[in-house]
């Protein structure tokens, strides 16, 4: 028998040299009971060959992959009333990576959709299924226990603790005694303290695919096993956009206009039969199962993030795994692997060890039962891959789960089957939709493996505000870039080191990464004094923004006009040299980022790497601009929101006269051989005028100081303009139909159920978002961000609520501050200063003396805002 003491473990290792772990394909042909703590559920029906069913010939949605994902997406689809869906599984049920997963399943995450997503899906596994098959799933509340070993760790499980309370999860910060209370089985000697949370658990994968497919079954889907996919035909239509039309397999064909790729670690290869690019990668992840252990039974599964490792109960056992710095990359996935396993190498896991014993000491002389080193799928943030491809319509991907598919499969697979029936899903799903990422990095390998890495590396780090990667940097450069790298000397980044792993030199003198790990804090960071230098710049002088990266789009042709007038909330009848400043909405009223169109004859052309933009604001910019530029920039000649063709230090330009900080100031786009010298020459001319470089959290700052909404945190898909005080930009008064007109119309009569409303908090303290919105004492939301503003030196947050009146709070780390709503911008309220006139830093009155007022609900729901349209 193996213990997990450390002198005994050395007899398990099976050492693997490091330039082996990129490329070995060794795994197990076979497993045993004892290696798989599922076996006798996969058992069932074994010794079939062939589809288990007869294949259709057509479909609405063939799913592709009987995991987690694969099942809770035809769950969903059958539960919005589709019948003729199919799922397709080359082996059985479970098979290649869901069957070998932990089962854990964690509520709160630090981001309010993901904490939606992962209370969906509690709810489907424990009680939903229950309920509509009488079969169990395998559920196990048993609660989860976050350790911290210091006090930065624990003020990010207080932020959780605090977003928790907005949506009613309970949870409670214990110190060290507490916890050994709680288990005692635990050394907490070196403890900072925990978050307990009681109502987290386990799944298991096999019971709970299998009832969702017998429950999807019910409802009308076919589920076929042992019906591997050989090819996706794919066809372009009349307009030339290429479309699903078939999926091939061994056993006969099935017409369809819809794919889902559920394919776990070999969703890459399923991407290829159609020409889809699926940017993850395969790794090895492990963990093993003691034999059991006296007095475990019943406690509380264990993420311990500083030791890199959880400990899951199971039964009266553990299993103990965790995520190293050098995993080992799996390159040549193997289509015959399904309910197979690696052998595990001890080297990679060992490290893992020394965190678990000293968490829980009885670790030490435990046998091990099993051991399970599976595939898993990794991606480049960390993130799922989820949505439409832009590659071909029809195509979608449910895949790249990074370990936490079950968990997070109930709630995406609502999600993506509310994509594939409506076009849309219902939540911001935006930071999981695979158009996050630009075309040139999707089928980039090394920047595939390298943020894959680093992602994997880092999972169980402190998720700080201000983080940023080292792997893959300068991948993608803008046209300015050889200048603000050489005014940004610190932010000169050399090649990435995989951390030290695999044999790689570690950089040793690094000074960005010195520099960036200076701002893992929840204080205000070291490079607060820089922003407020950079922000009181632009306030008082002049400063630059390189903004190339922004999105430059032509929309052409002969239904060009008319398809802005679908698309776009705002009226674009403008005279020529206007600007425009208008929403895009989906059907729902909610605001969009993309564009969708109705078969206009007409064509959306990307400009944005062929052209640059730098943004000149501030009161000086005026006096500066007209050094360089051959016109007239006074407010009769070019007033603000207009546009001309100029010329600048020789070079011709669009300026655009624009702002999204709240001071004078222009925009110019600029041809990308343009940009360098067009750059130097507004420097130069800015020297005298006490001119800066200035970056994007000097953005933030202004942006949230002026009121300035920012897409996909003030304002996401599932937010009207309506609700986000935009009402303004909507020409709801003209007869003009747009996208999502029916939906804010019929929100406007019925009144706001919610709106955005700005806080100001007295006290000198950092926010990031997330923070709880109390009125009260009663939580009633959370910020959707939050930053410092320094002209008027306050901390200001913006967050969604029902009702402005009442006295509130804002809650940061389980600590209250007083707050004071606003509902019109904290700073220059009468926008005085974009048209070039200085007035004094007003802040706004209370709520009741501005222009929503608070009116009664039926059905005693308690009060909301009636939209005007006034309010800007």
């Amino acid at each position: 028998m193996a213990f997990i003491g450390r002198g005994v473990w050395k007899a398990c290792r099976q050492p693997l040299s490091p330039l082996c772990r990129g490329t070995t394909h060794r795994y197990s042909s076979h497993t045993t009971e004892k290696s798989v703590p599922y076996e006798k559920t996969l058992k069932q029906e074994a010794g079939l060959s062939g589809p288990t069913k007869p294949l259709p010939k057509s479909a609405d949605v063939v799913v592709i992959g009987g995991g987690s994902l694969g099942c809770q997406t035809l769950y969903h689809l059958c539960k919005l009333g589709m019948t003729n869906v199919v799922l397709l599984e080359r082996d059985r049920l479970t098979a290649g990576t869901t069957w070998h997963t932990a089962g854990l399943l964690w509520q709160l995450r630090p981001s309010d959709t993901e904490v939606e997503l992962l209370a969906h899906t509690r709810n489907v596994i424990s009680s939903e299924l229950v309920e509509e098959t009488g079969l169990e799933t395998g559920w196990i509340q048993n609660g989860g226990l976050f350790i911290a070993s210091n006090k930065q760790r624990l003020d990010e499980y207080k932020r959780l603790m605090s977003l928790g309370k907005v949506y009613g999860i309970e949870s409670y910060v214990l110190s060290p005694a507490e916890t050994k209370d709680l288990y005692p089985l635990m050394n907490v000697k070196d403890l900072y303290g925990t978050l307990y949370v009681p109502k987290d658990g386990t799944m298991d994968p096999a019971g709970t695919c299998t009832t969702l497919s017998r429950a999807a079954s019910a409802r009308g889907a076919t589920v076929i096993e042992n019906c591997p996919v050989t090819g996706i035909q794919v066809k372009p239509d009349d307009l030339g956009v290429k479309r699903v039309k078939a999926v091939d397999t061994p056993h006969g064909t099935i017409q369809t206009p819809c794919v889902v790729n559920c394919a776990g670690v070999w969703a890459t290869k399923l991407g290829e039969m159609a020409g889809v690019n699926v940017p993850l990668i395969a790794m090895h992840h492990a963990y093993v199962v003691t034999e059991r252990i006296e007095g475990i039974q019943n406690m509380p599964n264990v993420r311990d993030h500083d030791a890199s490792v959880y400990l899951r109960l199971q039964g009266d056992a553990l299993s103990v795994g965790g995520y190293e710095q050098n995993p080992i990359f799996w390159d040549e996935v193997s289509d015959k692997f399904a309910f197979s396993l690696f052998d595990l190498d001890w080297d990679v896991f060992m490290q893992h060890i020394e965190g678990a014993v000293n968490r829980v000491p009885a670790l030490e002389q435990t046998g091990i039962k099993s051991t399970v080193c599976g595939p898993e799928s990794f991606t480049a943030d960390h993130k799922p891959l989820m949505g439409e491809a832009p590659e071909v319509r029809g195509f979608f991907l449910g895949c790249g789960f990074n370990s936490a598919g079950m968990m997070l499969g109930g709630g995406c697979g609502k999600e993506l089957a509310h994509w594939i029936v409506h076009g849309r899903p219902e939540k911001d799903m935006y930071g999981y939709d695979i158009r996050r990422f630009h075309h040139s990095l999707t089928n980039n390998n090394r920047w595939i493996r390298e943020r894959s890495h680093e992602s994997y590396a880092k999972n169980y780090s402190v998720v700080f505000p201000y983080d940023e990667p080292l792997a893959s940097r300068n991948m993608r450069k803008d046209p300015c870039f050889r200048n603000r790298a050489a005014c940004f000397k610190k932010d000169t980044v050399l090649d990435y080191d995989y951390y030290g792993a695999y044999d790689v030199p570690k950089n040793t003198v690094y000074p960005y990464s010195e520099i960036l790990g200076k701002e893992y804090t929840f204080d205000f960071p070291p490079h607060h004094d820089v922003i407020r230098d950079e922000c009181l710049t632009c306030r008082n002088a002049v400063a630059v923004f390189n903004m190339s990266y922004f999105g430059k789009f032509y929309l052409i042709g002969s239904d060009a006009k008319k398809a802005a007038d679908w698309l776009f909330t705002a009226d674009v009848n403008k005279a020529p040299g206007s600007t425009v400043y208008t929403c895009m909405l989906n059907q729902r009223g909610g605001v969009e980022s993309d564009l969708t169109d109705q078969g206009f004859q007409c064509s959306l052309v990307d400009h944005t790497e062929d052209m640059g933009m730098i943004s000149i604001q501030g009161p000086k910019s005026r006096e500066l601009l007209q050094q360089v530029m051959d016109a007239d920039l006074s407010n009769e000649a070019f007033p603000f929101s207009t546009h001309k063709i100029v010329d600048v230090a020789g070079h011709k330009v669009r300026a655009m006269r624009l702002s999204f900080v709240g001071e004078m100031g222009w925009e110019l786009h600029i041809p990308k051989e343009s940009c360098l010298p067009v750059y130097n020459a507004v420097m130069a001319a800015g020297a005298k005028h006490g001119i800066r470089n200035a970056g994007y959290r000097a953005i933030d700052s202004l942006s949230i100081e002026k009121g300035y909404r920012h897409w996909h945190a003030d304002l996401r898909p599932d937010d009207t303009p309506l609700e986000a005080g935009l009402a303004f930009t909507c020409k709801l008064k003209s007869s003009v139909p747009f996208l999502g007109r029916t939906a804010l119309e019929a929100q406007k009569s019925k009144g706001l159920h919610r709106r955005i409303v700005c806080f100001t908090v007295d006290e000198k303290v950092p926010m990031f978002g997330l923070e709880a919105i109390f009125r009260d004492g009663v939580p009633v939301g959370h910020l959707r961000r939050s930053e410092f503003g320094f002209a008027i030196d306050k901390t200001i947050g913006y967050g969604y609520i029902r009702n402005p009146d009442g006295e509130f709070t804002l809650e940061r780390m389980g600590v209250t501050y007083k707050a004071t709503a606003h509902l019109k911008s904290p700073f220059d309220p009468e926008n005085k200063r974009v048209k070039g006139v200085r007035g004094s830093l007003k802040l706004c009155s209370h709520p009741r003396d501005l222009l929503l007022l608070p009116i009664t609900l039926p059905e005693n729901r308690g009060p909301h805002f009636q939209a005007m349209s006034k309010d800007k």
